[in-house]
């Protein structure tokens, strides 16, 4: 398995967080499936890396943006 893609998003209130995550989740439809499987992207905001810490459940999987997992879920698969 590759290395996890880690975005930490800033620079923009809550709105402008989902707008980004959604964005990500819209682009990540037209990768490649077995890349997608192959290498987990989450992305969180950098309020809430720096409130709760990285390894908290405050990822968003871009695949499924409704979720929020600790980056170390990804590991499981």
């Amino acid at each position: 398995m590759f290395p996890r893609v880690l975005f930490v998003l800033d620079g923009t209130g809550p709105t402008g967080i989902d707008n980004r995550i959604s964005a990500l989740h819209a682009g990540a439809k037209f990768a490649h499936i077995d890349f997608l499987r192959g290498v987990p992207m989450l992305a969180a905001p950098l309020n809430d890396l720096l409130r709760s810490g990285p390894s908290a459940p405050i990822w968003r999987p871009v695949t499924d943006p409704g979720q929020q997992v600790s980056w170390t879920d990804s590991l499981r698969g």
